[in-house]
């Protein structure tokens, strides 16, 4: 059998990026990462405090080295944060190196996933999260569709039910 293509999982926070992958990966039988979890795990330290000590362009040079550490591994599913289509480093590393799929929800849903989310460095005192929500929406939106294979819309449906769509798409 051949080996399997990577799977990028890109958009915004709130999007569903981490629990569609773990289902992926678990019906997929492929490894799953995530690169927030992995910038934590190889700080040692949260992301928010990444955030508080390094501030934004300290985490993102340590996103970007993740996106490049892991786009270089087969068959795996990556769960990707919001902001790192910011870089064209990694875009192009996500674009060539595998199936880039861009979940994509609406600025509601986004707002009520993350309202209570205490894990989200942007969101914290920004005054308006709608608002900085709605921004981000603006900036990164056409970053997702540049290097988009695939755009899947995630609001009214489960992430096993985005999982299967995702998986028939491909053709898995």
């Amino acid at each position: 059998m051949a080996e399997k293509r990577n799977i990028f999982l890109i958009g915004p926070m709130g999007a569903g990026k981490s629990t569609i992958g773990r289902h992926l990966a678990s019906q997929l039988h492929m490894q799953f990462f995530d690169t927030d979890s992995e910038i934590e795990r190889r700080t040692g330290a949260d992301i928010s405090w990444v955030f508080d000590v390094e501030g934004e362009d300290g985490f993102r040079a340590r996103e970007e080295t993740v996106i490049d550490d892991m786009t270089q591994q087969q068959g795996i599913i990556l769960a990707t944060g919001g902001g790192c289509i910011k870089s064209k480093e990694s875009r192009n590393r996500l674009s060539a190196r595998g199936i880039v799929v861009y979940l994509e929800t609406s600025i509601d849903k986004q707002f009520a996933r993350t309202q209570r989310d205490k894990r989200r460095p942007l969101l914290q005192n920004c005054g308006d999260p709608r608002e900085r929500l709605e921004e981000l929406a603006k900036e990164r939106g056409p970053l997702y569709e540049e290097i988009a294979d695939y755009r899947v819309v995630t609001d009214d449906q489960s992430a096993k039910a985005v999982a299967n769509q995702i998986i028939e798409l491909l053709g898995f």
